[in-house]
C-alpha cells in the first residue's frame, strides 16, 4: 500500500543530484532540520552537505535503502533514468512505501515512465518541477509544480516549505513537469526578446546603462527577467541557470509541441539563438544571449565590467 502518511521533520530524507539548483535545496532542507542522506557522482559536492550533518552514501542504490523519501534533482532524462531505471537501482533498492520526488526538468512521458515502474514497487513517484534559478533557491521561494496522486503530493508538503514560498498541484503524473515545461517557454523567450530590444536600442544609440536601467523599471519586463537587465549591465553573465540547461529545455519543449502537432515558430527561432551561444562552450547564465545580440551593432564580446 503506498504510504500516505504525513511526512515529519524526523523523516529520513535522501537526495541525489547536487549540482546548481540540487545542492542549494538539499543545504535548506538539512538546515531545517531533516536527516539527510546525500550522494553526487562529484563527491566533493557531497562533502559540503557532509559538513551540515548529511550522510553521504557511496552510490544511488545505498541511499535508497536507508531513507523515507528520494528527492533527485539532476540534468537531464538519460541521468533520471540511469539512476531510478538502470544501474542506479534506486526503485528496486527502496524500502516499499518510500516516496519520490523528482525534482529534474525532465519530459512528461519519462516523469510517467518512472511513476508506472515505481509503483510496481509499491513506491509512490511524484514530479515536483522547480521554477526558479539559484537565489531563489538559496533563499527559499521557489515555486514548485506538482505531478501524481494528490494525497502524495500533500503528504510530502512539509518538505516544500523550507525551499519554496508557493507550489502547486497540477495533476496526474507528468503535469508538474508539462506545466514547467510551459512556464520555461515564457522564460526563454522573454530573455531572447529583451536581448534584441537592448540590441536595438543600442544600434538606436541609447546610451546603455540607461536603457537596461530604464528597460528594468517597464511594466513589460517580468521580474525574472528585471534581474538579468543588472547583470547584464555589469556583463556578468556567470550562471544562475546555465545556458546549457535553458537549450536543453527548448529541446524539451519543442519535442512536446510536436507531439502536440503544435507549431511555435517563435520558440523554434529564440532556441536557434540559444543553441548557438551554449555552443560556444563557456558555462554561462542563460542572459548570455543579450551579449550574442549586442555583438551584431558591434559592441565587443568581451565588453569590460561596470563598476
Amino acid at each position: 500500500m503506498i504510504n500516505e502518511k504525513t511526512v515529519s521533520s524526523q523523516s529520513q530524507l535522501g537526495f541525489i543530484g547536487l549540482g546548481y539548483l540540487g545542492s542549494r535545496v538539499a543545504r535548506r532542507l538539512a538546515a531545517a532540520g531533516f536527516p539527510m542522506v546525500v550522494y553526487d557522482r562529484d563527491h566533493e559536492k557531497a562533502k559540503e552537505l557532509a559538513a551540515l550533518g548529511a550522510s553521504v552514501a557511496p552510490n544511488p542504490e545505498t541511499l535508497a535503502e536507508e531513507v523515507d523519501v528520494v528527492l533527485s534533482c539532476l540534468p537531464s532524462d538519460a541521468g533520471v533514468k540511469a539512476v531510478y531505471l538502470g544501474t542506479g537501482k534506486v526503485l528496486e533498492s527502496a524500502r516499499p512505501g518510500t516516496r519520490i520526488v523528482e525534482l529534474s526538468t525532465i519530459a512528461p512521458e519519462t516523469s510517467r515512465q518512472v511513476h508506472d515502474a515505481a509503483a510496481k514497487f509499491d513506491l509512490s513517484m511524484l514530479d515536483v518541477a522547480i521554477s526558479g534559478s539559484t537565489p531563489a533557491a538559496e533563499t527559499g521561494t521557489l515555486t514548485l509544480f506538482g505531478g501524481g496522486e494528490r494525497n502524495v503530493f500533500e503528504s510530502v508538503q512539509p518538505i516544500f516549505a523550507p525551499i519554496a514560498s508557493q507550489w502547486f498541484y497540477m495533476g496526474p503524473s507528468g503535469s508538474g513537469v508539462a506545466m514547467k515545461l510551459v512556464v520555461n517557454t515564457l522564460l526563454g523567450l522573454g530573455m531572447q526578446s529583451i536581448a534584441e530590444a537592448v540590441a536595438l536600442g543600442s544600434g538606436l544609440g541609447l546610451p546603455r546603462e540607461l536603457l537596461l536601467d530604464v528597460l528594468a523599471k517597464t511594466a513589460v519586463v517580468a521580474p525574472a527577467h528585471a534581474g538579468k537587465l543588472a547583470t547584464a549591465k555589469r556583463n556578468d553573465y556567470a550562471p544562475q541557470f546555465p545556458i546549457r540547461l535553458m537549450s536543453k529545455d527548448f529541446g524539451l519543449i519543442l519535442t512536446a509541441a510536436a507531439q502536440c502537432g503544435l507549431s511555435m515558430p517563435t520558440t523554434e527561432a529564440a532556441a536557434i539563438v540559444n543553441s548557438l551561444e551554449a555552443e560556444t562552450g563557456g558555462e554561462e547564465d542563460f542572459s548570455a544571449v543579450v551579449r550574442r545580440m549586442e555583438e551584431q551593432v558591434g559592441l565587443e564580446r568581451a565588453l569590460p565590467p561596470v563598476a
